[in-house]
């Protein structure tokens, strides 16, 4: 099983390791990808036009610091994705206090989206960063639409004959979009918050707090040791381990869309 998550804005602040090697990272064959963003993200972040480098990154003039830390990405410290990534999600999966089976399942499958790097495993060491899907780099462009050329390939090869777990959202989610057979074992989940209005159940989509839902949810698969093989038996999986799932209607040839209904955020 393949699990694909977003990334955090929250990051810690520094690595505490050893400099960033692009050999080291899984996905190798995104290396090339991953230069020509990385070499767009340091020169517009070291250049004289400050203004235009938060703009395009979405950065507050109080943010400054990110800007810094950008131009300096070649020379900083690193640490592994999952200690670097800090944000609802990751403090809902809180990988730390899992068993080890489970940490080294997950690092196996698990499978994060990055502007910067494209995707990511969670053993992969990366210096803290600013550089958000909806930022326009030069000689790069929109990375939204820079990495959907390029991540097909690399995903679907990661995908191998198993379900895939989609748990990305926005953008993020149209950086790789599965084709076929594929889409047809993966299944993207949207979180809606089931509450009683006047007496009548009303379900309305989750934006902040599915993070956290869909951190659980991931840890509740990692816990039950789920080895699933098809997208069906990963839907079976999660109504066994007491989510309410509800499947949407889906033309062949799609991705499977699920619904994930809570009542508690």
């Amino acid at each position: 099983m393949l699990i694909l998550l977003p990334p955090s804005e929250g990051k810690a602040d520094a690595g505490t390791g050893r400099r960033w090697a692009p050999d080291r990272l899984s996905l190798p064959e995104l290396n090339p990808a991953r230069e020509r963003v990385l070499d767009a993200l340091v020169t517009l972040s070291a250049g004289p036009d400050e203004e235009a480098a938060r703009s395009a990154l979405g950065l507050s003039e109080g943010q400054r610091g990110e800007l810094r830390r950008n131009a300096r990405l070649r020379e900083a410290a690193t640490a592994p994705a999952e200690r670097l990534y800090t944000g609802v999600l990751y403090e809902a999966l809180d990988l730390a206090s899992l068993p080890a089976t489970a940490q080294r399942a997950a690092r196996r499958s698990i499978l994060i989206s990055s502007g910067l790097w494209g995707a990511v495993r969670l053993a992969d060491r990366i210096p803290p960063y600013r550089c958000p899907i909806g930022a326009r780099l030069p000689d790069v462009g929109a990375l939204s639409t820079y990495w959907r050329r390029e991540l097909t390939p690399a995903v679907d090869n990661a995908a191998g004959r198993g379900p895939v777990l989609d748990l990305r959202s926005g953008a993020y989610a149209a950086t790789w979009t599965p084709r076929g057979e594929l889409a047809e074992r993966t299944l993207a989940v949207r979180v809606l918050h089931e509450r009683e209005v006047d007496g009548v159940p009303v379900r309305t989509v989750v934006s902040h707090f599915n993070k956290a839902t869909k951190g659980r949810l991931v840890r509740d698969l990692l816990v039950a040791g789920a080895r699933p093989r098809t997208a069906a038996e990963l839907v079976g999986t999660l109504r066994e381990l007491k989510h309410t799932v509800l499947e949407q209607a889906t033309a062949a040839g799609r991705v499977r869309q699920v619904d994930l209904v809570v009542t508690e955020l």
